[in-house]
């Protein structure tokens, strides 16, 4: 466990930048859901596995303390470079941290999240680690993204066809036991049920219409963890079918910012 653990953590060297950018801001959504679950405004707020950030700072005005928990260097530093930016804000904090060792005293979470990032974590141990941080009647949420964003028919079959040649070429020339590895997000909410940790469970689906141009969209492709690690393997034949897959999206944005649908998955437990 601990070389997987390993290799989660340094699928995410090195494009920071690039997935900052390009990836959606989770929606406002997330945090009317969560407080209402609550039933009050959060005292604490932890993001676990929070990236660079983008979903730590939607409860800045929310919440009185908000710990960025995040394991990849590269990450953490365009997360705290952010909070720098934004002269520094005092209710939120960017830690070093794994999912399933929390720096936080047991009993004191209102609220824990896990965007874009629980998929990565070693569900069972984790999960005892959030209900031990949570409070009676904290609330957990991992929350996704459906890939791709929805566009057309012909630029969404691109998209997935550009993904799953990269992950084929990262099996074929990743070496023996450095390959990551994702548990199924289908069965988020069947491991919290499995854990016994929560006294009440469910999925929730929503969405989220975003102005985005054809760079935009081609590069939520090209922020895709698969599609970096091959090339950081030397995988130089992607580029050929990167270029085309840029292209085609170029062609069909025609020149203008189109409305995207993203679209969310928020797999959610009441201690």
């Amino acid at each position: 466990m601990q070389g997987i653990r390993a290799n989660n953590v340094e699928r995410f060297l090195g494009y920071s930048q690039l997935y900052d950018k390009n990836r959606p801001v989770p929606p406002a959504d997330v945090v009317h859901i969560l407080t209402r679950y609550l039933s009050q405004a959060p005292n604490r707020v932890v993001d676990v596995g929070c990236g660079t950030g983008l979903s730590s700072f939607i409860w800045l005005d929310q919440a009185k303390d908000i710990i960025g928990v995040e394991p990849n260097d590269d990450m953490r530093e365009t997360a705290i470079s952010h909070w720098r930016a934004q002269q520094e804000p005092e209710n939120l904090r960017f830690v070093k941290g794994l999912s399933d060792q929390l720096d936080i005293d047991a009993d004191s979470v209102d609220i824990l999240t896990c965007s874009q990032s629980f998929h990565w974590m070693d569900p069972q141990p984790t999960l005892r680690e959030f209900a031990r941080v949570l409070r009676v009647g904290g609330v957990f949420a991992a929350y996704d993204c459906d890939w791709p964003p929805t566009f057309t028919k012909e630029v969404e079959e691109h998209y997935q066809t550009l993904i799953a040649l990269a992950e084929s070429r990262v099996a074929e020339l990743a070496p023996a036991g450095q390959l990551a590895f994702k548990w199924d997000k289908n069965k988020h909410l069947q491991q919290i049920r499995e854990s016994q940790l929560f006294s009440f469970s469910k999925e929730i689906v929503f969405h989220q219409w975003e102005r985005c141009d054809a760079t935009r969209y081609a590069n939520i492709a090209l922020s895709q963890g698969g599609l970096q690690t091959a090339l950081k393997l030397g995988a130089d034949d992607l580029h050929k079918e990167i270029q085309a897959f840029q292209h085609h999206v170029q062609q069909a944005f025609n020149g203008q910012a189109q409305d995207i649908l993203f679209s969310y998955r928020m797999r959610l437990g009441i201690k």
